[in-house]
């Protein structure tokens, strides 16, 4: 949807002009006859990634990522153009903030609604002021958060995945690289509007002491070319996430 059609306002006057323009004057069509009201949100995005076997949860490494095309936060928006882990603004406080206000209640709420569910959660939160709310559910992992959190993971994913199967994922501890990790998305001219494909992608063979997790793009012919927008996003470690950034670009 592009967004259109939200509307963020400042007063109550402003609001009830908007109100009237949609309910009465139909400013955006059929589509003005319902009106859902929310509350306005300011401060800072970050994602919180847990497990669960359907009884018991585990928390993996939180995440940020970035989504303006430009350097500085800047431009159009996108799917992604990197992300960091750990957030650096997420102390320990806050982490349990996260914990007992939203993950513990929501595993209680599958249990309570009889929704028995295995798999990945991902939280979408903002941070306002001190406290964590939430923006979004989803029941996947994010991209390119998924390129930061899981190279943090030391314990074996496939472990992980039969202890939920099975559901004993209480009984294993999942051990976190303490290191930072980054992923930069390189993406192809153009994007997020329009772009060329089929650009040869070369240089892999220097990439060193880093991760190349491959996206939009393809083996044709024996080369590896561009078939969509992120192309590929590399992910390094450091002791700070400024090391690692450094590291990636």
């Amino acid at each position: 949807a592009a967004g259109k059609g939200v509307l963020i306002l400042n007063d109550l006057n402003e609001a009830k002009a908007e109100l009237k323009s949609m309910l009465v004057d139909a400013k955006f069509g059929s589509a003005s006859s319902k009106v859902v009201i929310e509350e306005f949100l300011d401060g800072i995005e970050l994602s919180c990634f847990v497990l669960t076997d359907g009884l018991h949860y585990k928390i993996l490494p939180t995440a940020k990522d970035y989504k303006r095309i430009g350097e500085g936060d800047t431009g159009l928006n996108t799917g992604g153009m990197g992300a960091v882990s750990p957030v650096p603004f997420a102390t320990d406080t806050f982490l349990s903030k996260i914990e007992e206000q939203i993950v513990k209640p929501t595993i209680e709420g599958l249990q309570k609604d009889n929704l028995p569910y295995k798999g990945f959660i991902f939280i979408g939160l903002i941070k306002v002021g001190d406290e964590p709310k939430v923006i979004e559910y989803n029941v996947r992992m994010g991209d390119p958060e998924t390129e930061v959190v899981l190279p943090r993971l030391k314990t074996d994913i496939i472990k992980i995945f039969k202890a939920i199967a099975n559901q004993t994922l209480h009984k294993i501890d999942i051990e976190i690289d303490e290191r930072s990790a980054t992923t930069v998305m390189l993406v192809s001219g153009g994007y997020p509007e329009a772009y060329e494909k089929g650009k040869e992608i070369t240089g892999l063979e220097n990439i060193s002491g880093s991760i190349p997790f491959h996206a939009g793009a393809v083996l044709k012919e024996g080369k590896i070319v561009t078939s969509g927008g992120r192309v590929m996003a590399i992910t390094s470690y450091g002791n700070t996430y400024q090391e690692a950034i450094k590291k990636s670009y």
